[in-house]
């Protein structure tokens, strides 16, 4: 298991829009394997997943690190996380979340805290936050080194720049 990447599939878990099957379907791209069993039952449980999950992203963004801890500690209360070893690569021995008989929503859940609290632990409360874009409220898993993400996405970082520089410039010739 990734936990990095699993961290920030938490946070494009959390950003998607889950309004249908197929809408989680194309959320699952590259997972083919899950298409098939994603049902309605699975959106809703993600839906609801995503309105608990939110406050830990909110949490790390204030830098509240009781927050993060808290919150994590509450949903895995609330969702047990069961890590195995894989062994499909006997080269590469890594954990999965088990998945014998959990649904879509379930591996999701699974694999989201487990990378975010592992993250949490590895580099910090501080790396979860909420894009900086005044119309965008989307969350981000910061892996910069120095901690300096503000946007979730390139898309939000050019616009906020652009508009910055484009107050610059009125002020400028305003003056």
């Amino acid at each position: 298991m990734d936990f990095l990447r699993y961290a920030e599939a938490s946070a494009a878990l959390l950003n998607a829009e889950l309004a249908d099957v197929d809408a989680l379907v194309a959320y699952l791209d590259g997972r083919e394997w899950l298409h098939e069993r994603a049902a309605d039952r699975d959106c809703m449980l993600l839906r609801k997943f995503q309105r608990e999950l939110r406050p830990v992203f909110e949490a790390g963004d204030a830098d509240d690190v009781a927050g993060v801890v808290g919150g994590l500690n509450e949903l895995m209360a609330r969702y047990p996380v069961t890590p195995r070893i894989s062994d499909h690569d006997h080269h590469d021995l890594h954990l999965h979340v088990a998945t014998a008989n959990a649904n879509v929503a379930d591996l999701l859940v699974g694999e989201s805290l487990l990378g975010l609290a592992t993250l949490v632990c590895d580099l910090g409360a501080d790396r979860l936050g909420v894009c900086s874009a005044v119309k965008c409220t989307n969350v981000f898993v910061d892996t910069s080194p120095n901690r300096s993400r503000r946007y979730c996405s390139e898309r939000c970082s050019s616009r906020a720049n652009v508009a910055a520089y484009r107050a610059r410039q009125k002020a400028v010739a305003s003056a």
